[in-house]
């Protein structure tokens, strides 16, 4: 089975037509979704607009970015107390 791949925007407009009194299972029916997904994207995207969506996903990416630079320093750091250990 394909799995579909909905973009954010196309995510709110469909947890907007839920908050507009349509039933789940229709709107599940008319996107093509199980109402498993429903739910997990009315976890996570309950009242986030489109913009904030972007903003989150752009903090995330530069999140794991700090990350993987910290990792790296980490690991320069633990090194270099390895060598100069070893010279005393």
């Amino acid at each position: 089975m394909k799995k579909a791949r909905f973009t954010e925007s196309q995510i709110v407009n469909i947890l907007r037509q839920g908050e507009s009194g349509i039933a789940v299972a229709e709107i599940c029916r008319q996107n093509g979704i199980g109402q498993s997904t429903y739910y997990q994207w009315k976890s996570k995207y309950a009242g986030v607009s489109v913009s904030e969506l972007k903003r989150m996903r752009e903090l995330e990416v530069e999140n794991s970015q700090l990350k993987r630079l910290f990792a790296e320093q980490a690991l320069e750091i633990a090194v270099l107390k390895d060598v100069l250990g070893k010279k005393i």
